[in-house]
């Protein structure tokens, strides 16, 4: 069952019904202010962190769900709607919502109004633009009554939800020629106010939440908008709000638009006040006057979208499957853009209070946007660098405002510097910016610590060296990619954090998929020596690589997979020998990526055990057997249900590394099949089941031991989404940037015959028309001539390379 349907053409979803199995949701915003909105108006706007920059308020857990938001409340003689379906849940007569690149435009119609609502974030602007358009549709004068609706969070969301006794007194706003402003503790410590203001005359306001809803009502009661009236209410303490009171004559046929403008100011400290007690509004001014018009809202608009032609004009492909050209062309590449903006802060899902940046998720995904912002990679690069320790080690989360490490968290997390090495390759390969290596970069953000990027890549790598265990394989510490897999927590005290409690630490539990990660990544590190000319330092490297190798097939083959870890008593963990989770997904997915028993026949052992054991109609599961009690030397995996998140749910983050281990091995049948499984355009005729957006990825799936197998949870932000698309771009179309060319080695179902790649990297346009059969190994032509392998080296910018190639 489908609720909408994808328009390639605009880039949009469009959904057709306001009765979504749970709320899909957008992403406004590209720089430093972002907006959440849902298909019925829900969700929240913040400035650059979701924690302690949010301007507007909302609730999780609330019911009914997704209430509150940016609402606009119609009242037409008496009958008071909102074009959003939500809050009032009147039917109407037409409904459609949009979701675009960085706009959503929800558009509603009843008793012969049509109103339409564009909400977006401009290029470059701190503020979240709302145009409505109403329209009269019947052939009488209509006298409409519209009110804007949003409520002011009071700056830091967590104390917002916790510190009654201080917020309910403190909330101040001004209004001044229809705009209001918010400004709860700028009389303080804060310099940064926001301001709702409109582009024209308004007939009322309320900035007071009780005069607006009436006390005890909800927001489908709201007592202005049925009275028709505002109440012009001033906020003192309380709860602060915005609402915009404007009387609407439209003639038959007429339309109206008005732009609404929620922006984020700040102040110089010395230039705070324009006098005692009132904003220095300078800023506003210049703001709102920047919307003045319809066309210049129009304007800022027909600018954000010539932005998003840009940016996806990278990569595309033409296939003649359109459910692959819009996954790869448009919503994958979206999704990574929105996943670099946020990390895992701010969803549906995540509340946007508890998590940072994370050093892990963060550096997985560079790799889906390094080829769209590669500038804005390189200094997340140095961010993420700069909250490393000297011991190679790295605060596991920091602040996005900030850029400071996480004390709560802390450290420990032994994979972590690993994947920094990923990351700064890809984005070298990228750009060819080799200078970012000499950068200077501070330890713990101490800059009398600071020392080169290549120096970061040296302990990163040295790191799992360093902290080995008994069979010379890396400590697991705290955790490693999977945090769920807690093995030294041994937490007995209900309610305690898994992640946040000290572990025990006895030098003998070990990662296999650290050590899987450090024979596929390694090599970059190597790479990287090599091309500075550093041979005794690549050759070290790469010793290393192969004596970890050496160590897995050792003590890390189980006879039929590889086993996940050894816990804090040395036994192993994804064994035979254990009666529940004896596979692992994780470790058959990155030892295979390293090249672990490619040669000798253990890698496509272990990933045929994944096929009989693992895999589902839905994706392949994490686990199996599931856990079906809590033990306590595994910690937080085993006290989910059997079938959910890490216990054996579908986590479609690590199905992509089982998709590229197939591709390393040639299947190509099997990898194309996998990938189908769960990509979003391919399971939106199941939407009844799938239940989440079917535009973007879910972190996970209900496995086949849950009880709604299928069914997906928190959409949008995860590493799915890079690695997909690094699976998709890289290994399956099979184009993927190297140090000094393209490779263009793709490894796709026959299902796919025939497809052409446009790909801009450092300049150039390569044009790369594939002929497949559904194998692997292709014979390549480079404008006109054959040449020898799969690489294409580098042209000149400006240059337009065609390649032909015959799988």
């Amino acid at each position: 069952m489908r609720y909408g349907h994808f328009d390639d053409e605009a880039r949009e979803y469009v959904i057709e019904t306001p009765h979504t199995p749970y709320p899909w949701i957008n992403y406004l915003g590209s720089q430093d202010f972002f907006g959440l909105v849902s298909h019925t108006g829900g969700g929240y706007s913040f400035y650059r962190d979701a924690k302690l920059r949010r301007l507007t308020r909302y609730r999780y857990n609330n019911v009914p769900v997704d209430d509150g938001g940016r609402y606009f409340s119609i009242n037409d003689g008496g009958d008071v709607w909102s074009p959003s379906y939500r809050p009032y849940k009147k039917e109407l007569d037409s409904f459609e919502t949009r979701h675009g690149m960085g706009y959503t435009r929800i558009t509603g119609s009843r008793g012969g109004v049509t109103a339409s609502v564009l909400l977006f974030v401009p290029v470059g602007v701190n503020a979240e633009v709302h145009r409505v358009e109403l329209r009269n549709d019947t052939e009488a004068v209509k006298e409409l009554a519209l009110f804007s609706f949003l409520e002011f969070n009071l700056w830091n969301a967590e104390d917002d939800q916790t510190n009654y006794q201080r917020n309910l007194s403190i909330g101040e706003v001004e209004v001044v020629d229809g705009a209001i402003y918010h400004k709860t503790e700028y009389r303080e410590r804060r310099n940064h106010y926001a301001v709702y203001g409109v582009n024209a005359p308004i007939d009322g306001f309320d900035t007071d939440r009780d005069t607006f809803l009436g006390f005890g009502n909800g927001f489908h009661e709201a007592a202005v908008p049925h009275a028709g009236v505002s109440g012009d209410s001033m906020a003192s303490g309380w709860y602060p709000i915005a609402s915009h009171h404007l009387k609407v004559t439209l003639e038959p046929g007429e339309s109206k638009a008005f732009t609404f403008v929620l922006g984020y100011l700040e102040n110089d400290q010395d230039a705070k006040w324009e006098q005692p007690g009132i904003i220095n509004k300078v800023g506003a001014h210049e703001l709102l006057a920047s919307f003045a018009t319809d066309e210049d809202t129009l304007a800022s608009f027909a600018e954000l979208n010539a932005y998003w032609d840009g940016l996806l004009g990278s990569y595309t492909v033409e296939s003649g499957d359109e459910r692959l050209d819009r996954s790869v062309n448009i919503w994958n590449q979206y999704q990574c853009m929105v996943t670099y903006n946020m990390s895992r802060s701010a969803s549906f899902f995540e509340t946007g209070m508890g998590r940072g940046m994370g050093f892990r998720d963060s550096s997985q995904d560079l790799l889906g946007f390094v080829h769209l912002v590669p500038e804005r990679a390189r200094e997340r690069i140095l961010d993420i660098a700069a909250t490393q320790f000297e011991d190679g080690s790295a605060y596991h989360q920091y602040q996005p405002l900030t850029k400071r490490g996480n004390h709560v968290l802390g450290s420990g997390f032994n994979d972590d510097p690993l994947w920094l090495i990923l990351g700064v390759a890809a984005y070298i390969k990228e750009t060819g910016d080799f200078a970012i290596l000499d950068e200077m970069v501070p330890f713990d953000n101490d800059e009398s610590k600071a020392r080169s990027l290549m120096e970061h890549l040296r302990r990163s790598f040295d790191h799992p060296l360093e902290k080995a265990g008994p069979h010379g394989l890396p400590l697991i510490g705290r955790a490693d990619w999977n945090d769920c897999l807690n093995l030294n927590c041994f937490s007995t005290e209900p309610g305690e954090s898994f992640q946040t409690t000290g572990n025990k630490t006895g030098g003998v539990a070990e990662s296999v998929l650290i050590a899987g990660m450090f024979a596929s990544i390694g090599p970059e590190y190597a790479a990287l020596a090599r091309h500075r000319g550093d041979l005794a330092e690549a050759e070290r490297a790469e010793a290393a690589i192969a004596g970890m190798k050496a160590a897995v097939l050792e003590h890390g083959w189980d006879g039929d997979w590889f086993t996940r870890a050894f816990d804090y008593y040395g036994n192993p963990v994804g064994s035979h020998l254990n009666e529940e989770g004896k596979i692992w997904i994780e470790p058959q997915g990155f030892c295979v990526m390293g090249g672990i028993g490619v040669e000798t026949g253990q890698a496509a052992r272990a990933l045929d055990s994944v096929r009989e054991r693992l895999n589902t109609p839905h994706g392949i599961v994490l686990l199996n057997p599931a856990y079906t009690e809590y033990r306590v030397e595994l910690g937080e995996v085993s006290t989910y249900p059997p079938g959910y998140k890490e216990n054996a749910g579908i986590f479609c983050h690590n199905n992509p590394w089982i998709i590229i281990g197939e591709t390393v091995l040639g299947r190509a049948e099997i990898a194309w099949e996998y990938w189908k499984q769960i990509a979003p355009a391919y399971r939106e005729e199941q939407s009844e089941v799938h239940r989440l957006e079917p535009y973007v990825y879910a972190q996970m799936i209900a496995g086949k031991d849950a009880s709604r197998h299928g069914e997906a949870k928190n959409s949008w932000l995860t590493g799915t989404a890079s690695w997909n698309f690094v699976a998709v771009s890289q290994h399956l179309l099979g184009v993927r940037p190297d140090y000094d060319g393209l490779i263009v080695d793709p490894c796709i179902g026959a299902e796919i015959g025939e497809f052409t790649v446009r790909r801009v990297v450092r300049g150039a346009t390569y044009v790369i028309h594939v002929v497949n059969s559904g194998g692997k190994g292709a014979s390549l032509t480079v404008d006109g001539e054959p040449v020898d392998g799969m690489h294409v080296p580098y042209a000149a910018p400006g240059s337009v390379v065609q390649v032909e190639a015959v799988v």
